[in-house]
């Protein structure tokens, strides 16, 4: 706003209300007593600009936003620890609760002992980082008769610390419609606080009154496993008998499930330029095929019907390095869009060519 008011422009203005008897020019006594008063004056205005742009929240920074969020009772989700599935052998072997072990830059601790030889394990560092890697565990310290322990499933996605864009769509969340006591905003804003939560969708009254339905999906926006619903449920209502023992009010029984995978085929026929083949080019195509798949999962809980179309598909891959042209592109067959149920969300299954 006040970017156009400069040093020379304060410093004109101030000489201008000077007498014209009297030596304004550079160097002079009056000359030199306005320049510093103009230097300060125009840092003022600077920090007016740095004020404005900090007040407001669709142009506040970080720190500030953070500040004017509390304000309204929104407050930045913290990193979360990614909790995985340790498979050790032999089964038999009884692998303490704390034990800690490492793979990679990364290291773990057993937090619980899901069945024999099968452990629940956390990565110590929070974050998404806790979620990339797979394989062989090494003992931080000697457990005896320990063959092998290796990290065979992601249960709960680790998190990062909720990125400001959200922050700031949470707070201007707060200015429609407001969650209280069990409406349906409120069921999404508690749910998707849950560690490991990325979307929920919302069904009241599915199965009577009093009845409500959960459908989750977690932090990387794909199907949620059984540990992370069993999870949600028990921090949401454990007992399921309207008691409001957990987040739930009282008089609401409330069932949390996961969406159901759709597998996407897709067949089409791709012409390439000179020194390209659909071999060279197969992991991009299935890059940005998954990648619009993504943007569907992500936008799942707002919609009542998802769609998957054919024309996004072929957009997508033809903007990729090295693709002439494409055609005869079917989804599962068939030579039309693939419309899916109000739970289902869409994964990969292969792309063919030719």
């Amino acid at each position: 706003m006040y970017e156009n008011i400069t040093y020379e422009d304060i410093l004109q203005r101030m000489l201008d209300r000077v007498p014209n008897s009297m030596d304004k020019r550079e160097g002079s006594i009056i000359f030199d007593a306005l320049a510093p008063a103009a230097v300060e004056l125009q840092l003022m205005y600077i920090e007016f600009d740095i004020i404005l742009t900090e007040t407001f929240g669709d142009t506040a920074s970080r720190e500030y936003l953070i500040r004017r969020a509390a304000e309204r009772g929104v407050i930045p989700y913290a990193a979360t620890n990614a909790v995985l599935k340790a498979v050790a052998t032999p089964s038999t072997i009884n692998v303490a609760v704390g034990s800690r072990f490492s793979l990679n830059e990364l290291n773990y601790i057993v937090t619980e002992k899901i069945a024999d030889g099968e452990y629940k394990v956390m990565c110590e560092t929070t974050g998404v980082i806790g979620n990339s890697y797979f394989g062989d565990l090494i003992p931080i310290n000697y457990i005896q008769g320990l063959e092998t322990i290796k990290i065979t499933e992601l249960l709960i996605p680790g998190e990062d610390e909720e990125d400001t864009e959200s922050i700031r769509e949470r707070y201007f969340a707060t200015f429609d419609t407001k969650p209280y006591g069990g409406n349906k905003k409120d069921y999404i804003q508690k749910t998707n606080a849950l560690a490991g939560v990325g979307s929920t969708k919302v069904k009241p009254v599915w199965n009577g009154g009093g009845t409500v339905l959960l459908t989750i999906l977690d932090s990387e926006y794909n199907k949620a496993s059984d540990t992370l619903v069993q999870f949600v449920q028990n921090e949401i209502d454990p007992t399921k008998d309207g008691t409001g023992v957990g987040i739930a009010p009282i008089g609401h029984v409330v069932t949390v499930q996961t969406a159901d995978e759709v597998v996407v085929t897709i067949s089409t026929n791709i012409t390439f330029q000179e020194g390209y083949s659909f071999d060279s080019q197969k992991t991009a195509i299935e890059e940005a095929i998954n990648a619009y798949l993504l943007e569907i999962r992500k936008i799942w809980a707002d919609e009542t019907a998802t769609v998957v179309r054919i024309s996004q598909i072929e957009t997508r891959i033809l903007n990729l390095t090295g693709v002439v042209d494409i055609n005869s592109t079917k989804i599962n067959g068939a030579a039309s869009n693939l419309v899916l149920g109000e739970y289902e969300i869409p994964v990969l299954g292969g792309v063919s060519n030719g």
